[in-house]
C-alpha cells in the first residue's frame, strides 16, 4: 500500500503531471510520472485539500520558459538522480488530494509518494518567481480536479 502523507508546501512528490501543450492536445493524464513540489495547499469548503504544483523536469528550458535550476545537493537530498534538473515555474496542476496522479517514488524501503522538502530558501525563490509570473499573466493552469 502506497503511503500518502498529508499534503504541504515545499513538499516534493512523485506524480504524472499533465504538462499545458498536452492538456491543450486533449490529453487527461500525464506521459510520464516526475517530481513535482507542492507550492500550495488549501482545504475547500468540504475539507477536501486542493494542490498546487510545479513540476521538475531534465529538459533544459526552452527560450520563453521560466524556471530554476535545482542545485545538485538539493538532488542528492531528495535521492533524486544526479543529472540536472529544473522547477518550472510558469505553469502549475491543481488536483484534490490525494488523487489517482500520486505515485510511489520507487526509492527501495519505502512506498511512499514523498522525496522530502525542499529547503526554505530555494522553496521561497520559486514561489516567489511563480507569484512574479501569476502578476504578469504568464501562467498556464492545468485544473485536474477529479
Amino acid at each position: 500500500m502506497v503511503d500518502i502523507p498529508a499534503p504541504q508546501a515545499a513538499q516534493v512528490i512523485r506524480y504524472a503531471y499533465l504538462w499545458a501543450d498536452e492538456h491543450a492536445a486533449g490529453r487527461e493524464e500525464g506521459a510520464k510520472d516526475r517530481p513535482a513540489a507542492i507550492v500550495v495547499t488549501t482545504v475547500s469548503g468540504d475539507a477536501h485539500n486542493k494542490v498546487v504544483v510545479v513540476p521538475i523536469t531534465h529538459v533544459p528550458p526552452s527560450p520563453g520558459t521560466d524556471a530554476v535550476e535545482m542545485p545538485a545537493a538539493i538532488k542528492r537530498h531528495l535521492g533524486l538522480d544526479n543529472d540536472r534538473s529544473w522547477v518550472v515555474v510558469d505553469e502549475i496542476n491543481v488536483f484534490q488530494w490525494p488523487g489517482p496522479d500520486l505515485r510511489a517514488t520507487g526509492i527501495p524501503g519505502t512506498e511512499s509518494v514523498l522525496y522530502g522538502f525542499l529547503p526554505s530558501g530555494f522553496f521561497r525563490a520559486i514561489r516567489d518567481r511563480l507569484t512574479a509570473n501569476i502578476r504578469a499573466g504568464r501562467l498556464r493552469q492545468v485544473p485536474r480536479i477529479e
